[in-house]
């Protein structure tokens, strides 16, 4: 049994939302005041991720775990449950997409617990533009939670940027250079219509044109063909030759949804077999009703084949998502 949809896509990438809270406030994500939070009672237990993870890897297909947040180091015992994502057989890989705050401290736990690699959020090396973006002081922090991963061995320590226009687009060569200096792989992404407030505009959003002519200015990029980025979401492109390479996630300007892999299992047990789904299917109260993992695997099989052909940002009719990007998960 594999996860496929009507259109033939195979899912065999799981992200798994460990919590939809946050200790940052990026104004592309929610308001400065926060969020109401998910109850805990409502949140997955730890047995319960590692059940439905054991299900979507043994009787699935799925191939590759990334825990996600709002803030998956905010999630207590974190080390533990990535040991015991990696005892499962077969053994997935295990990556992290994380703000870096904490990770100086969880990085080496989280390394010898069997974590494979992780993406971290850096969206300037400015600390006031940090403050201005994220509202909170912490950009001390995420260069220290970087330098720990990579002396960790979580390498290629990948690197997430999110340009906003008009408050750091001018940093995407100083971004790279930082980057190339410190062997981390930078990978810009298109501003997506997911934050709280529903106050996204195209007008607003850096494109992916725009960062590669802002980055070939100074470096001369050779982008690399399907065959080396698959299923991936990010278009990859050879710095000055190589070996270094530098990605740009173009949801919005260049949709990849025709070779997507993922699913998404959010922090209340809901399946979302898309980013901008506006559906969910629940497994939470079928796991906590008794059902047996054959029955929980089929409704994970219906949820997925229905998947529409494609996210829809570029359609008239486009609705956002009722839940933000911290409630879905990355």
């Amino acid at each position: 049994m594999v996860l496929t949809d009507s259109f033939g896509r195979v899912a065999t990438d799981l992200r798994v939302s460990l919590t939809d809270r946050c200790n940052l406030r990026c104004t592309y994500c929610m308001p400065a005041e926060g969020l109401d939070w998910l109850p805990r009672a409502g949140l997955l237990t730890d047995d319960e991720i590692i059940r439905l993870v054991r299900i979507a890897v043994t009787r699935l297909g799925v191939t590759e775990i990334r825990l996600t947040g709002g803030e998956p180091l905010l999630r207590p015992g974190l080390p533990g449950l990535v040991a015991r994502v990696a005892a499962l057989s077969p053994r997935p890989e295990i990556s992290l997409t994380t703000n870096g705050i904490g990770l100086a401290r969880l990085a080496q736990p989280l390394r010898a617990a069997g974590l494979d690699r992780l993406n971290v959020s850096l969206d300037t090396l400015s600390p006031e533009v940090f403050k201005q973006l994220a509202r909170r002081d912490r950009l001390a922090d995420v260069l220290a939670g970087l330098a720990a991963a990579a002396a960790a061995g979580l390498a290629p320590v990948k690197v997430n940027t999110v340009l906003m226009r008009g408050v750091n687009d001018h940093e995407a060569p100083g971004l790279l250079a930082f980057c190339l200096a410190h062997g981390y792989q930078l990978r810009f992404i298109e501003q997506m219509p997911l934050d709280a407030q529903h106050g996204w505009q195209r007008s607003q959003m850096v494109t992916a044109d725009e960062i590669l002519a802002a980055l070939s200015r100074d470096y001369t990029l050779t982008p690399e063909g399907p065959e080396v980025r698959g299923a991936a979401p990010a278009e990859t492109f050879l710095v000055d030759g190589g070996p270094a390479r530098v990605g740009v996630i173009a949801s919005v300007t260049r949709p990849f949804c025709g070779t997507c892999d993922r699913v998404r299992l959010t922090a209340d047990g809901q399946i979302r077999n898309c980013l901008f789904a506006r559906t969910e299917s629940d497994l939470r109260t079928p796991l906590r009703s008794g059902a047996g993992d054959e029955e929980i695997a089929e409704r994970w099989t219906l949820a997925v084949a229905v998947k529409l052909p494609g996210h829809g940002i570029n359609d008239p009719g486009f609705l956002q998502p009722s839940r933000p990007m911290s409630a879905i998960g990355g």
